[in-house]
């Protein structure tokens, strides 16, 4: 849960923004998603990999065109 101190001559909008940046920084929006399908520890490795690889050769300058 989400809390946000506001004094009481704060404006509404500056608390908005103060929840909007709060909420994003708490990545809850990012667990959700990861919850509405379950991936199996075995293909999530595999992707894990297969994106350090291509990282990898992006930062080497290997381009397979």
């Amino acid at each position: 849960m989400l809390i946000i101190d506001s004094k009481d001559c704060e404006n509404i909008d500056k608390a908005l923004k103060k929840y909007k940046k709060k909420f994003e920084k708490s990545k809850i929006l990012l667990q959700l998603r990861e919850r509405q399908a379950f991936i199996k520890p075995s293909v999530q490795r595999r992707t894990e990999v297969l994106k350090a690889v291509y990282k990898q050769k992006m930062a080497n300058g290997d381009f397979e065109d």
